[in-house]
């Protein structure tokens, strides 16, 4: 029986050197690399999330942990691509035109990543046929949009007008967030979903596959 629980350890206190040396261990004990990633990673990033809506861990020490993660992710990456694992899902996320802002949005991408799914991160600025673009491309369940302006707002709308005109919505949730996004303005955009924060994104991410 191989214990993960020091690895998980190491993720939920953001210890990406920490995190590397034990997935590195890990896969020479001759753990499977979708065991690692799902009892390991997965799992950690499960308690971050609870945590984070428990009040016990805030936004810094959430990207601390996603970062640790990541580390660790990148590392079991060509392991899982020869296994052939797949991902949960496939997500195309970024923040919408006119908005460069990219936190809570980097946090919802390595969150998501961190539960299995495979993450188009298109960054800030967005246009929606950079969306179109990539949910063809990527052939992608998921839309996750951000915006942190009011005044960009209105260009989540544009990227689902872009989605019927193109014949894609039908075959895309889209999901969105952002600090001045309300769960009222994501049904009267026809979004399908709002999550108020990264943890929460990830549990809506899940209803949808």
């Amino acid at each position: 029986m191989n214990d993960l629980t020091e690895l998980q350890n190491l993720v939920i206190e953001g210890d990406k050197s920490g995190v590397e040396k034990a997935v590195q261990q890990a896969l020479a004990d001759g753990i499977s690399a979708d065991k690692i990633l799902n009892d390991g990673l997965i799992e950690a990033m499960n308690e971050v999330g609870l945590r984070f809506e428990n009040g016990d861990f805030f936004v810094p020490e959430m990207l601390i942990a996603a970062r640790a993660m990541q580390a660790g992710l990148s590392l079991l990456k060509p392991y899982l691509v020869q296994s052939g694992v797949q991902a949960k899902g496939k997500v195309v996320i970024g923040t919408v035109k006119g908005d460069l802002h990219d936190i809570g949005k980097n946090l919802v991408a390595m969150m998501l990543e961190g539960a299995g799914f495979e993450v188009i991160d298109l960054g800030t600025d967005v246009s929606p046929e950079k969306y179109i673009q990539a949910v063809k491309d990527h052939q992608v369940n998921i839309v996750g949009m951000s915006a942190l302006l009011t005044t960009t707002m209105s260009n989540m709308k544009m990227v689902i007008n872009s989605l019927e005109q193109a014949g894609l919505r039908g075959y895309v949730k889209v999901m969105v967030g952002g600090a001045p996004v309300t769960d009222a303005f994501a049904k009267e955009i026809g979004a399908d979903g709002y999550a108020p924060d990264a943890s929460r994104a990830v549990a809506l991410a899940k209803t949808f596959v």
